[in-house]
């Protein structure tokens, strides 16, 4: 294999002879030439050596680098995977909580209607034993159904409603008049079928009239004087048909 660059070692025939072979002083200097060059060569290798080394160390850093970024990579995977997971648990379980809260809120509800309903028949029973005799009714009082519906109501009204057949027609009453813009509804009582309802209007409304065209059943006007509205229900009619 041919060396890199021109030879420095002179070639046997470039020796010149002397009487018995050839001249000691050429040769020794052809064998140090000989040996710089080989020093040379060597230095060379071992530099070339070190930079390989250090470049093969370099690039062993870099892989155990990337395996460690790599690992890193798929533990936050997985750590988003579990973050994620947890998420849906505690979503499904807020979900759950929601409806046992309206559960709940429901049978509260529903359970302080009859007791009112209970406690309301009880005072009525007291006070008909009290006084002896049944208390008076109302006389029915026939206005005018246009002039009725035209009323405007504002402020604090009462309204005695019924028969109404269960506990979901005075909820329907009840959406109804929430959705003509009252601020405040309650039932102050509810018994043998007739509810009483207070209702806090902040501007003037044609109460009956609106009333009319939402409530969740028909019904006849009996008393609209002193701020305190009597109706009754049509019992016949269909139970899921509005009022006309």
């Amino acid at each position: 294999m041919a060396s890199e660059g021109a030879s420095t070692v002179p070639r046997m025939g470039s020796f010149k002879r002397a009487l018995f072979g050839y001249r000691r002083e050429d040769v020794d200097a052809a064998l140090s030439a000989r040996d710089e060059a080989i020093a040379a060569v060597e230095r060379h290798a071992s530099t070339a050596e070190a930079e390989l080394s250090s470049l093969s160390g370099m690039v062993i850093e870099r892989e155990r680098e990337i395996r460690s970024l790599g690992e890193r990579l798929r533990e936050a995977e997985e750590r988003h995977q579990r973050s994620i997971a947890s998420l849906c648990a505690v979503s499904e379980r807020l979900e759950e909580i929601q409806a046992q809260a309206r559960g709940q809120a429901t049978r509260i509800r529903m359970k302080a209607l009859r007791e009112a309903v209970e406690v309301s028949r009880r005072t009525r029973d007291l006070s008909e034993a009290h006084v002896g005799e049944p208390a008076p009714v109302d006389a029915p009082v026939e206005p005018s159904a246009e002039t009725a519906l035209g009323k405007l109501f504002e402020g604090l009204i009462r309204l005695e409603i019924g028969p109404l057949g269960d506990f979901s027609q005075l909820v329907g009453f009840e959406d109804a008049v929430g959705r003509l813009g009252a601020s405040e509804i309650s039932v102050e009582r509810f018994s043998e079928g007739r509810a009483t309802v207070s209702m806090q209007f902040d501007e003037p409304v044609e109460l009956l009239r609106e009333l009319e065209e939402n409530a969740p059943f028909e019904f006849r006007i009996r008393r609209t004087a002193d701020e305190r509205l009597i109706l009754d229900v049509d019992e016949d009619q269909d139970p899921e048909q509005h009022a006309a």
